[in-house]
């Protein structure tokens, strides 16, 4: 039986929230600590020393190591990503990554702007723990 991509499903790995700005840092552990620290951020998840969610009210952003100068990018939560991959195409966006599966449970593809932003479109697919793929949950106060 095919599932229905239209078909809402909650990931653990991802917030109930529709965009989450990737921002990327020197130093994360630093970075989850200052944010955490000064702005009242949760940390959620972090793998390794490269990457990291943090919540604040409904809304959160991802830590993530400065790759190539790029400070920053967004990643947004759409209900069905090949849909939206179509119309993007369609309308003559410039795609960098087709969509695709990943283990954390989301199908997602990275399109470009005029202004040079990367836009990662992201649509949830199963639900996955963060020990699933590698990641881990931080302990809640």
């Amino acid at each position: 039986m095919k599932e229905d991509p239209n078909k809402k499903i909650k990931n653990r790995t991802m917030p109930d929230c529709t965009i989450l700005p990737v921002l990327g840092y020197t130093n994360v552990a630093e970075a989850i600590e200052w944010l955490c620290s000064r702005f009242g951020f949760k940390e959620r998840w972090r793998v390794g020393d490269h990457r990291a969610q943090l919540a604040i009210g409904n809304g959160a952003i991802v830590v993530t190591e400065q790759q190539n100068n790029n400070r920053g990018s967004v990643l947004m939560c759409v209900d069905n990503a090949d849909a939206h991959y179509k119309n993007a195409v369609k309308q003559g966006a410039r795609i960098l990554s087709e969509p695709q599966n990943f283990p954390f449970g989301e199908r997602q593809y990275t399109a470009e702007d005029p202004g040079g932003h990367h836009w990662t479109f992201s649509q949830s697919i199963k639900d996955v723990a963060p020990e699933e793929w590698g990641g881990v949950t931080a302990k809640q106060e």
